[in-house]
């Protein structure tokens, strides 16, 4: 058990980034474990790569059935949030990894297959070799080394050149969050890209959105008239979450939502919510009362 627990971290990694739930990956870390009891250890010749067979294939298990609730899934789909520390969501966790932690980047994972997305992580992210990822997946080297660089490819012409600093991050994020709050329409328009969308994931269970909303003026528009509907007493913070900072909505105990802003070239440019209380489970468990204490940005002061 304490071996395993070793590797609890990398797997745990490895079935976020594939499935896009935090949920999932702990289910799936969880199965790993079970199934590698069935295995007499001297049968054993890497327990790494051993772990990261087991975990892989459950992993694209649950994607190929993932894609069928998918599509019958009510609105926009987007990712679970974590709440990460320095872009990392265990200690034991690579610094080196934190980019591929980020909600734009797992947002694109979502446009490759699941063999694609798995040969990409495995050897992009996780430095596996593709004579090991091969065995992992069951197909050649060469047929490994293939796929990756097609991943890579379509990955690369969609991701922006330039990834925007914490320090910037954090200040478009007040920035928005006090021109919502004083309703200041000219303000937060300057912030938005001219093509901004905002997602809204909110599963069914919550009524939001089900289409993106496109162009700076319909989304500025949008976010305004929703601070009308917000609840009182509403205290909204500023937290870590997928490696940047994030704005959290709290009714009381109770987790409303998520947002993040994916910014490119000193613009907002996509706003991404989660309001699926499904998907906000493990980051409300993440979370600590003094967190919310220490970063609560007082509404009515706004």
């Amino acid at each position: 058990m304490e071996v395993f627990e070793t590797y609890r971290p990398l797997l745990f990694s490895i079935a976020y980034r594939m499935t896009g739930s935090a949920s999932e990956a702990e289910d799936i870390v969880q199965e790993t474990y079970l199934r590698s009891q069935d295995t007499p250890p001297h049968e054993i010749r890497s327990l790494k790569s051993f772990l990261t067979t087991i975990a892989t294939r459950l992993c694209l298990n649950y994607l190929n059935s993932a894609h069928v609730e998918r599509e019958q899934y009510i609105g926009i789909w987007l990712p679970e949030p974590v709440l990460t520390v320095d872009g990392v969501v265990h200690p034991q966790e690579q610094i080196e990894q934190k980019e591929s932690l980020s909600y734009a980047f797992l947002v694109l994972l979502e446009t490759l297959t699941a063999p694609e997305r798995a040969i990409f992580l495995l050897h992009e992210v996780f430095d596996f070799p593709f004579q090991e990822i091969s065995e992992i997946v069951d197909r050649t080297p060469a047929a490994c080394r293939q796929i990756f660089h097609r991943a890579k490819e379509r990955l690369a012409a969609r991701q922006q050149r330039f990834p925007t600093s914490a320090g910037k991050q954090r200040e478009m994020l007040e920035s928005f969050l006090h021109a919502c709050q004083s309703g200041n329409l000219s303000a937060l328009t300057e912030l938005l890209a001219s093509d901004a969308t905002a997602w809204a994931d909110g599963g069914g269970k919550v009524r939001t959105v089900t289409r993106p909303i496109s162009g700076r003026e319909a989304v500025a528009r949008f976010f305004l008239g929703l601070q009308r509907l917000l609840p009182v007493g509403l205290t909204i913070c500023i937290e870590e979450v997928n490696g940047s900072a994030s704005l959290v909505g709290w009714n009381g105990e109770y987790l409303e939502w998520v947002l993040q802003l994916d910014i490119q070239d000193d613009q907002i440019q996509n706003l991404q919510t989660v309001l699926n209380p499904d998907k906000l489970a493990f980051i409300h468990q993440q979370l600590q009362p003094t967190s919310q204490i220490e970063n609560a940005l007082d509404m009515a002061d706004k």
